[in-house]
């Protein structure tokens, strides 16, 4: 049970943490829209607005193709529900008055956990992204320097690169093979990639078809920004790793020797000490 009630603390810190930190403002913004529009929050609006939210979350971690959004919802009132009988069963062995917490606590953290999935899904395909953008943006701006217009430099770009950058040139050059505009393709792949790298690749390729500018010098500055903040990045998890390195070998590799050397003299303790 005293398991149970850690495992429960950690998902309702993690669903905190997730909520309050990466998407703290969002929250607020949708909290102060669900005052403003009362009890008619949940419906009309306000489900086509949390609905789109949702579906945006998907296509940003790549997940759309395997489950909708309402799919989600369903899954998070189907994880919260199966939790009860649960946070039933550890409510009673919770210390003191944290009965009540574990029996709100277990339901509230399983209905957050497919969030954090997503979460967690939308991380990981945006480094996979960012990781493959370098590259293109060199031969994109090779390309530029060599005459190429912004369809040719996004589908040269497409069959040089792999995993979601290229999911994501290939929707672009669909919708302008399609017939859509180069502009709203190139709004289109903002939208989709808001708050990467990405989308200033979108908005420097929009700026050079509207004004004309050099891309190809900005091309090259991308990239080698995006290398930077990548060697940043990777120092700055190896810095964080030597203490956790120092916090597994003082918990668990000089206990465990301390536990040898301990067994070797009990062992031994006839010769050692003859006299007892």
């Amino acid at each position: 049970m005293s398991l149970l009630i850690v495992l429960t603390a950690v998902l309702a810190l993690a669903a905190a943490r997730e909520l309050i930190g990466a998407r703290g403002e969002a929250a607020a913004r949708i909290a102060r829209r669900r005052v403003g529009r009362g009890a008619g929050g949940w419906t009309g609006r306000g489900l086509e607005t949390m609905l789109a939210r949702r579906t945006s979350r998907l296509r940003a971690g790549g997940l759309a193709a395997r489950i909708s959004a309402p799919e989600l919802l369903a899954i998070k009132a189907m994880t919260a529900v199966a939790a009860v009988p649960l946070a039933l069963l550890a409510a009673p062995a919770a210390p003191g008055r944290l009965g009540w917490l574990v029996l709100v606590g277990t339901p509230a953290a399983a209905f957050v956990a497919p969030d954090l999935v997503v979460e967690a899904a939308v991380r990981r395909r945006r480094r996979r992204l960012e990781a493959a953008l370098p590259d293109a943006l060199d031969l994109m701006a090779t390309g530029a320097a060599s005459g190429r217009g912004i369809a040719a430099l996004l589908v040269e770009a497409m069959h040089n690169s792999s995993g979601p950058l290229r999911e994501e040139l290939a929707s672009s050059v669909a919708a302008i093979e399609c017939g859509s505009s180069r502009a709203v393709a190139l709004r289109s792949l903002a939208a989709r990639s808001r708050g990467t790298t990405l989308a200033a690749l979108a908005g420097a390729l929009e700026r050079a078809r509207r004004h004309g500018s050099p891309l190809s010098r900005t091309l090259h500055e991308q990239a080698s920004s995006l290398r930077a903040d990548q060697r940043r990045e990777v120092t700055e998890r190896a810095a964080r790793a030597a203490p956790k390195m120092q916090l597994a070998v003082a918990l668990l590799l000089v206990p465990s020797v301390l536990l040898i050397v301990a067994a070797a003299i009990v062992a031994n303790s006839g010769s050692l000490l003859p006299g007892f």
